[in-house]
């Protein structure tokens, strides 16, 4: 997978979880999930879970498989009203997503 080839962001849930995931839009019913998360992992930041937290090659386990422990799916359907806001990554977060996923 090229970098240059996926449209991956840095998402905030409503709920305050932050994950890094590719991103897609989909085709759907009113109300139904229209965003297919591939690969998404969790962000863990700091002590709060909302700190800018630095996350770097040297301290993978920032990033956690995002519901791994509910189910193996490596895609996720979700509805947009559930995002408050979309950030493109750090180039250092980027890599390090790109190698966990890839994987």
């Amino acid at each position: 997978m090229d970098q240059s080839e996926v449209n991956v962001q840095v998402i905030l849930l409503t709920n305050d979880e932050v994950i890094i995931s590719q991103i897609e839009e989909v085709q759907a019913d009113f109300g139904d999930p229209n965003c297919r998360l591939i690969c998404p992992y969790k962000i863990l930041c700091g002590k709060d879970n909302r700190s800018a937290a630095v996350v770097s090659e040297s301290d993978p386990d920032r990033l956690v498989p995002w519901l791994s422990d509910l189910t193996d799916d490596s895609e996720i359907m979700i509805s947009s009203d559930k995002i408050m806001t979309l950030v493109e990554p750090h180039k250092h977060l980027l890599d390090l997503y790109m190698k966990l996923a890839t994987k």
